[in-house]
């Protein structure tokens, strides 16, 4: 039958296909007759299926419908017309739990919201006498309420789909006739890939794959063929989920052992059991982070201001807070990126509180009005919201350093941490007095943080100003270095320029050698003078005076990588993933690490997130040529090459002469095969903007298409 939009099946109208796989192909359609979307999956084999095998596939359709789970895909109805077989079921919506599986692994908070709804869900099953069978993530739905739903539930025996060639890797289903294996190689229980009799432990082991990929970014057992897969999986012991991933809790690698044992009588028993341990390993957690140290994310102040125009404002008194507290030991505190997604007030502080993981949160308004502040703080428990300490502060705007330190020691006092001398000192330590060059700082900051050659101009003027009006003002000297190495890396390749960058920040250094900013501006601007070993010194320092700083682990990690130490960078741009989760950079430049390294699967999934990452950062900003950039090179390695193009177009639009986005440009063109084009950007990068790094145009990989054109070569020969 040809299937095609708007074909009418029955009382179902096809809109259009949104899967297909061995099993079958899938269609979003109208159910006429009822006046709902559906979701149709048509089968493979349906013409061909014995009257045996029909009668199974009904019989076990009609237990999945009668089993009415939140967490598994409703299924209505098994149709036939003319020659198509076919059953219909709930429409979802949403996208794949693949989507969640980073490099290092999920947050152990985030593992377990996952993890408990999907137990009970098998459970439910289980309880029914129905099984999967293909248990994978590529099987879990994630709907856009953050729900999760099951597909194919107990069909998965009778869908046999026939095959391609068997691969070690993806997600490729691995049953053939001759085996009668019904499975997903990376996902299968021992038994399974034996062809031997399953029963529900079958999808414990499946699951506790899943539960592992999701919490370590990496899969229990490994290999580079189908064959070397199977062996792993049948004699080989799975790894340590918590060498993989430290943030766990230690006693997660007993849960994991007992889900993927080899014999599924030692296996865990159920379900239930399954959710017993969880539940005591979330309480075991919960118990050991209460012993430990309190957390706190800080949200930057609502503008009650009547013109609305100090945003910058607001957020940098937030930024400034984040700092001073995160000079407290026993105190946890979110990160400036995790905390500023949710800005604005709309998301209830206990959701915030789940998503984060911390226990309190703080709040509140601003609002200026000539040179009077006006400034409202409150500091609420997350878990049940209720306010801990609350005060406004009504003063001249001369008073805002005062108010800052207030503000962070009543939550200090309010969560009653004990503070060493030094630390005392620290929560009242300010970079400057000047209320006029601290202004120019927070303007200076905002604009910086946008990371485009013209705000970068902005923000130059603004640090400069700050300088001028205080020469002692550390944090404006470190942003005037910041600026200067992103001249000399992306405009003018001068070592005058690299030099200004240093002095900038060997000042911010003298006046304050405590600040985890100055050290990170001082060791980027050492890295770029070739100085490594300084260099590292001083990235050592700044990520250990301010771990939260994603600028010292981002920075870090590319100083690493320009030093081929892949293995250090990888956990470097991993740890500023976990500080700045929300940075589309450090999974698209970790991804071409893992090229590096052969580790492709690794490589998909963090362009994966990075591409999810940049689509987020471009719904905000849509005219962020570096996300534009950036994503559409992740696009075009992975396949999506008109769609990436398209990406590369927008992006040279916005700035059709930038340095940066030209040799980027280069790398996407020579990665989609259009030599020509990816020439002609490099040369114009070269001759426009000045982007004369020959170690980039020499060990740059995304190039290795173009190394054989004698055009290529002579552009090195330009660059000597």
């Amino acid at each position: 039958m040809n299937l095609a939009p708007d074909a009418v099946l029955g009382h179902y109208r096809l809109a259009e296909k949104i899967g297909e796989g061995g099993m079958g192909v899938v269609w979003k359609a109208r159910d006429l007759r009822l006046d709902r979307d559906v979701a149709v999956k048509f089968l493979s084999e349906g013409p061909s299926l014995s009257p045996e095998r029909r009668s199974l596939l009904e019989r076990e359709a009609r237990a999945v419908a009668a089993l009415r789970h939140p967490n598994i895909v409703t299924i209505y109805s098994i149709e036939e017309f003319e020659d198509a077989l076919f059953y219909t079921m709930e429409l979802v919506e949403g996208t794949p739990l693949t989507k969640l599986i980073v490099p290092g692994g999920i947050e152990f908070d985030r593992l377990l919201a996952v993890a408990f709804p999907l137990t009970e869900a098998i459970a439910a099953a289980h309880d029914r006498g129905i099984i999967h069978r293909d248990l994978k993530p590529g099987n879990v739905m994630i709907e856009p309420d953050g729900k999760l739903k099951i597909l194919d539930f107990g069909l998965a025996r009778v869908l046999e789909p026939v095959l391609p060639p068997l691969t070690a890797g993806g997600e490729a289903d691995t049953e053939t006739a001759e085996t009668g294996i019904t499975g997903t190689l990376c996902y299968m229980s021992p038994e399974q890939i034996r062809g031997e009799a399953v029963d529900h432990r079958t999808d414990l082991f499946s699951f506790g794959v899943v539960l592992f990929e999701l919490a370590t970014g990496i899969l229990p057992f490994s290999g580079n063929t189908a064959a070397d897969l199977i062996s792993s999986i049948l004699r080989d012991e799975p790894r340590s989920a918590v060498k993989a991933n430290p943030r766990l809790p230690a006693s997660i690698d007993r849960i994991f052992g007992g889900l993927l044992e080899k014999d599924a009588r030692s296996r865990i028993a159920s379900a239930r059991s399954l959710r017993d341990s969880l539940e005591a390993l979330r309480r075991e957690s919960a118990g050991r982070q209460g012993e430990e140290i309190p957390s706190i994310a800080v949200l930057p102040p609502v503008d009650m201001s009547p013109e609305k125009d100090q945003a910058y404002f607001c957020e940098g008194i937030a930024e400034e807070i984040i700092i001073a507290l995160g000079r407290v030991k026993q105190l946890r505190v979110a990160s400036r990126s995790a905390s500023f997604q949710f800005a604005g007030g709309s998301v209830d502080p206990r959701e915030i509180g789940r998503r984060l993981n911390v226990g309190t949160l703080l709040e509140g308004s601003v609002r200026k009005d000539g040179s009077r502040l006006r400034i409202s703080a409150q500091l609420l428990d997350t878990l049940h919201g209720f306010q801990l300490w609350s005060e406004i502060f009504d003063r001249e705007h001369g008073d805002i350093f005062a108010i800052q330190e207030e503000i962070a020691r009543n939550v200090v006092r309010a969560l009653q941490v004990t503070l060493s001398p030094r630390e005392k000192g620290a929560l009242g330590k300010i970079s400057t007095r000047h209320v006029q060059a601290y202004d120019y700082y927070l303007r200076g900051r905002g604009f910086y943080n946008r990371y485009t050659k013209q705000d970068i101009e902005f923000a130059f003027q603004l640090f400069t100003r700050a300088t001028e009006l205080d020469d002692s003002f550390a944090s404006a000297f470190a942003g005037l270095a910041d600026c200067w190495s992103y001249i000399f890396l992306y405009s003018e390749r001068k070592e005058s320029v690299r030099r200004q960058a240093e002095e900038a920040a060997r000042r911010a250094v003298e006046l304050d050698a405590e600040s985890g900013q100055a050290q990170a501006s001082y060791a980027l601007a050492l890295s770029l003078g070739g100085r490594g070993e300084e260099a590292v010194d001083h990235f050592e320092k700044a990520v250990a005076l301010e771990p939260g700083l994603f600028e010292g682990w981002y920075y870090y990690a590319r100083h690493s990588f320009a030093q081929g130490e892949y293995e250090k960078a990888i956990r470097l741009y991993e740890q500023a993933c976990r500080v700045r989760p929300d940075d589309y950079q450090s999974p698209l430049l970790m991804a071409q690490i893992y090229e590096e390294v052969g580790r492709p699967e690794d490589a998909r999934k963090s362009r994966l997130r990075g591409i999810e990452l940049a689509e987020s950062r471009l719904e905000l900003h849509p005219d962020d040529s570096r996300a534009l950039y950036m994503g559409a090179n992740g696009l075009v390695a992975l396949g999506e090459k008109e769609r990436g193009l398209e990406w590369a177009r927008r992006a040279r639009a916005l700035a059709p002469d930038d340095s940066m986005l030209l040799y980027n440009l280069g790398c996407i063109y020579s990665l989609a095969g259009d030599y020509e084009e990816a020439m002609s950007c490099l040369e114009k990068s070269i001759g426009v903007g000045r982007m004369t790094q020959k170690a980039w145009y020499e060990h740059d990989s995304n190039l290795d298409p173009l190394r054989g054109l004698p055009r290529f070569k002579e552009l090195l020969d330009s660059l000597e």
